[in-house]
């Protein structure tokens, strides 16, 4: 059923589907399973909830949040009200220049939202919702399942991507599993700094030892096989990284700093014009190519339509990209990104006739219409972190 087929009966259905939660004859309905490619060539299973089923998971959603942003730790940013990925960002490069950080932990949870415990979920719910009523709503949809050519596959474990309830119960989970955890031995095992940011299922801590870095990955490793978890082997890395990780390995006799990726951004060690520290944050390269090569695909299919109505696409399309990765000191790699762009394009107008082959200083005009180039988008950390 479409939204739009949903309207029509909407005034009509809605004082009996309340009735029907509220008595408990409220049944949930199975996924739709659906794949999208990932960056790295794999595929991503998600789950299309029924419209019905999304209205009611955005009601209780609404009433969830209000009670566990009051419970979330600082370091968590993903899918809350008034945090986004550039808040974690900005938390993330305040944390490693301003506190005395030399490691680095990239941990990534293997298919986290696939592995989620439904009874530990239920219970950790059972701590702050009384309502019955709502954990049942909530074990209803855990159970559904995903409907997979035509056949009904029950769900044992985890919770659907693309499900409205899944994220927030994704941080639920997170919050009693890593966070509470995590912040406990920060405050009563680690006798260095220590930072942390964690974005959904993906987080970075900050160490000054080394020691205590590799302490807290066991120790991580072994709270998160308790509940079902695991880190991914592949993923899961613990680097050198900060001010002073340059000096150390020279002395070692090993290359420059290793870089770490978080949020779509590479993260390096660099200098300031003045040779101080700083870090600098570039467009991740596989995501750069992965856009680039959905952009030529496009513009093959496009390679007839009229240049006005395809450069008013390609106009959205490089303004939604620069909205999100032009932060100080990326603007080179974005105005490559803007140059591979011109090209692709320049590539597909030549290719319309035999007849009329497009020169590169009348494209120019064309680019200098429709292509903008990258400007600074988002402050530097300090001045966002600082409101």
């Amino acid at each position: 059923m479409t939204w739009r087929d949903y309207e029509n009966i909407l005034y009509g259905r809605v004082h009996e589907l309340h009735r029907e939660i509220h008595t408990g004859a409220y049944r949930a309905q199975a996924s739709r399973r659906t794949y999208i490619l990932k960056a790295d060539g794999k595929l991503r299973p998600l789950g299309i909830a029924a419209v019905e089923d999304k209205i009611v998971q955005q009601a209780v959603v609404k009433v969830l949040n209000a009670i566990y942003e009051e419970d979330f730790l600082g370091f968590s940013y993903g899918f809350r009200q008034g945090r986004g990925q550039h808040d974690a960002l900005d938390a993330l490069w305040m944390g490693i220049s301003t506190k005395q950080i030399g490691w680095i932990l990239d941990a990534d949870i293997s298919a986290y939202f696939d592995t989620i415990d439904h009874e530990w979920m239920l219970k950790f719910l059972q701590h702050r919702i009384a309502d019955k009523r709502i954990l049942r709503l909530i074990k209803k949809w855990l159970k559904a399942g995903v409907i997979e050519d035509g056949k009904r596959i029950a769900s044992e474990r985890g919770t659907p991507q693309g499900a409205v309830i899944s994220p927030l119960l994704a941080n639920i989970y997170l919050h009693y599993v890593f966070d509470t955890w995590a912040h406990h031995w920060r405050e009563h095992h680690a006798r260095g700094s220590v930072i942390m940011v964690r974005y959904a299922d993906d987080s970075v801590i900050g160490f000054q030892h080394e020691e205590e870095a590799g302490q807290f990955l066991q120790a991580m490793r072994e709270r998160f096989a308790k509940f079902g978890l695991a880190l991914h082997p592949q993923k899961t890395r613990l680097i050198e990284f900060g001010r002073y990780a340059e000096q150390r390995r020279k002395k070692k006799g090993l290359g420059r700093p290793e870089t770490f990726d978080f949020l779509g951004f590479t993260h390096c060690c660099s200098k300031t014009r003045q040779g101080g520290f700083k870090i600098l944050r570039l467009t991740n390269k596989k995501r750069l190519r992965a856009t680039l090569a959905a952009i030529r695909d496009k513009l093959v299919k496009k390679r007839h339509e009229p240049i006005k109505q395809v450069g008013a696409w390609l106009k959205r399309v490089i303004r939604g990209y620069y909205n999100y990765h032009a932060v100080p000191d990326n603007l080179k790699r974005l105005k490559g990104f803007r140059y591979a762009v011109c090209r692709a394009w320049f590539k597909q107008l030549r290719r319309r006739s035999e007849l009329d082959k497009m020169a590169w200083g009348r494209f120019e005009r064309f680019a200098e219409q429709y292509i903008p180039c990258p400007l600074r988008v988002h402050p530097y950390p300090p001045e966002r972190f600082a409101l």
